[in-house]
Order: C-alpha cells, then structure tokens, then sequence
C-alpha cells in the first residue's frame, strides 16, 4: 500500500512519462534507444516503476500516461531465461520465467484503454533482451491496428 500512497500524492505533479524497469533509471537506458530519443531519456520527469503491479498500480491511480518506456524483463527468472536462452539460442520460453514481464504489462494496458476506450499512449520499449523487445513491440503494433486504440 505504500507505493499506492507515493502515486497518489503524484496525481497532483503526474508527469506522463512512465518508465517500467526493475533496475535502471531512464537515463541507463539511452544505450538501448535510438539516438534520436537520448535527450528524452536525459529528463527528469519520469515516473519509475518497477514491476508488474506497481505499473498496474499507477496506471490504475493516476490514469494513461502520454508515454510508456518499457523493460522486459523485469525480475530474476526473467533474466535467467535471458541468459539461459535468449543470449545463448535467441529463444524465449515464457514458462521459466516467474515473475510478470514487460509483455504482461502491455497487455494490461492494452486492456485498460480498450476498456476505457482510450488510445494507447506512445511507447519505447527499451529492453536489452531482443526477443521480450520484439514480443512487446508486436503486441503493441497488432493491438493498435486491429483494436484501433
């Protein structure tokens, strides 16, 4: 409950710029971006969540942000799988992995602005591992097109 708390008192101060990532700060993940995005990244106004819930949690407390920088892989099993798998045979198999992913919560929030019948907020899917980043990325892509949020 008490990260509930902190995203309440940022309703009054929301920054629209979500970032989900279980250990890195908006300005790590410049290196897995386009360079035509690195000032965004070097700013200051991000929210930062770092799991599944909390970015339910905000989402459900504070409403769509403007824009979304994903992770993928958002816990240890995840980067288990990354290592086991993804960087060693370019394979993701989601039944190692424990924890939700950046990929559950895409889905969730394709489901919240279907449900509330709002448009999907820009995003950026910075995550190192490339197979979550292609998954996330195609989930978002196929949602737009075909549930025209």
């Amino acid at each position: 409950m008490k990260i509930m708390k902190l995203f309440l008192k940022r309703n009054k101060m929301k920054n629209n710029k979500l970032f989900l990532d279980d250990v890195r700060s908006p300005k790590d993940a410049i290196r897995l971006i386009p360079n035509k995005h690195n000032q965004f990244y070097f700013a200051n106004d991000w929210d930062v969540v770092r799991n599944y819930d909390e970015f339910v949690q905000y989402i459900e407390v504070n409403g769509v942000p403007k824009f979304v920088s994903f992770d993928h892989d958002l816990g240890d099993t995840a980067m288990d799988e990354y290592f086991r798998n993804v960087a060693t045979k370019g394979t993701l198999d989601y039944d190692n992995i424990k924890e939700k992913t950046g990929l559950d919560s895409a889905k969730f929030l394709v489901e919240y602005c279907a449900d509330k019948n709002q448009p999907l907020p820009e995003y950026l899917v910075h995550s190192a591992n490339p197979v979550g980043k292609r998954n996330i990325e195609g989930f978002l892509e196929n949602a737009k097109k075909h549930l025209n949020i």
